[in-house]
Order: structure tokens, then sequence, then C-alpha cells
């Protein structure tokens, strides 16, 4: 099978009626920075919370001031709102392909870690790079949950989709494919987010089970440029049409 491995988006959708799951991993490990984060919800000034969320007003925190804890759920896939999760129109799909991004996507969250597209998540915030108190979720995570991840991922083929920062979250040591795009020959970056999303929705739609079934997939306003092979992974350079 494929899993595609994607990044979280600073925004988020409110609300959500999901039942509560396990997640993805460890959830014993998970509840150590979940409850470091509803304790700085809790117990923080005002700047501290700020600081916490990235926001320069206090009144900007409150649609995220809530206990994590008994918080409404909504699948990760849904609750992310984003460049690349605008181009992937979730909304607009049909169910199986709906199933299919909840079955396999993995997100790498700020403060939830590695997680399917389907797991259940409350509304929280966590700029890009912050500290949960004490725990560094990028450190976290990998020490934590690398082995596990590794154990999930023994049988799949990977699609890595993330942005580069979240590679300090997991490093993938099988064969897997990543993507690059191109612009006049120059490396995008906010173009680079929208064809992630384009990406993940294309493979979802066409059901990509292998990445021998991936790189046959064409994708309107792709082309491929290039592809590069180093170590163990295999990099696929697009040209943007």
């Amino acid at each position: 099978m494929l899993k595609v491995l994607f990044s979280p988006s600073e925004g988020k959708q409110s609300g959500g009626n999901e039942s509560k799951t396990e997640l993805l991993g460890s959830n014993k490990a998970r509840e150590e920075i979940l409850n470091e984060y509803n304790n700085l919800i809790k117990n923080s000034s005002e700047e501290e919370i700020c600081n916490l969320f990235g926001f320069k007003k206090y009144s900007e925190c409150q649609p995220y001031m809530n206990d994590i804890f008994s918080s409404p759920l909504m699948a990760s896939i849904e609750r992310y709102k984003g460049v690349a999760y605008d181009y992937l129109e979730y909304n607009s799909l049909e169910k199986k392909v709906q199933e299919y991004l909840k079955t396999n996507t993995i997100i790498f969250s700020n403060l939830y870690g590695p997680i399917l597209g389907g797991d259940a998540i409350a509304n929280y915030k966590v700029k890009q790079g912050n500290n949960v108190g004490n725990f560094i979720p990028d450190k976290f995570y990998k020490d934590r949950f690398t082995y596990q991840l590794d154990l999930y991922l023994n049988n799949d083929e990977i699609l890595d989709l993330r942005a580069g920062y979240y590679d300090k979250f997991y490093k993938i040591t099988k064969p897997y494919t990543t993507l690059k795009f191109l612009k006049n020959g120059k490396t995008v970056s906010h173009w680079a987010k929208a064809y992630r999303g384009i990406v993940l929705r294309e493979v979802a739609k066409h059901d990509i089970n292998s990445l021998d079934e991936f790189m046959s997939l064409e994708i309107e306003g792709l082309s491929v440029e290039e592809i590069q092979v180093t170590k163990n992974k295999r990099e696929i350079i697009y040209n943007i049409v």
C-alpha cells in the first residue's frame, strides 16, 4: 500500500462532531505533551499564550482557549485549512476518495505529532517551531515515535509530500519518493504548497496504491523534468507548466 506523508497547516477549521478514537502511535506518550499544552492554556499569562500560538493580540487566541480533552473533534484531514488544503478540496471529493485520504495520509502535527488523516483531533494552535512548555515537539516525536512509525510503514511504500521542516519529526530510513517543483527553472515555495495539495488530491482520486502507479499518473499542470536518486531518496522534479 502507499502511504503519503503530509504537513499540517497553521489555519484550522473550528467545531467538529467526531467521536474520540485511538490516534496513530503511542497515545500514552502523546498525552504527556497534550497535558503540558492544556496546563499552559489554563495557567499561562496572556503574553505566554500569544507566544505559544504565534499571535500578537490575545483576542486572536480565544478560539483555541479550550480544554483539549473535552473539545469537539474533527478528522485531521478536515481540521486543517491553508494553501495545500485549499487545493486538496477535501469537501468536494467523493466519499470513497475521502476515505482513502483518511486511511493513507499521515499528517505531522506540531502538537499531536504523526496522525492519520482520519484521526480525530481538537482545534489547537502551536506555531511551527515553538516549544510546548518543556517539550520540543519535533524532537519529542522523533525520539518517541520513530520506532512505531518504522513498524507501521514496514510493508508500505512512501510518498513524502511534507515541507522540509517536518523531516525533523521523522527520518525515513527505507526507500521513498519525494517531489520538487520548479517554475521557470526556479524552486517555488507558495506554489509548492498548492501542488502538494493537488498531488495528494490526484493520488486519492485515482486510488494510487504503489509508487509504480504514481509514476504513471499524469497531473495537469506538471511535467517531469528530472528524477534524481540519492541513497534511499528518489526525488521527482516537476516543471509547473
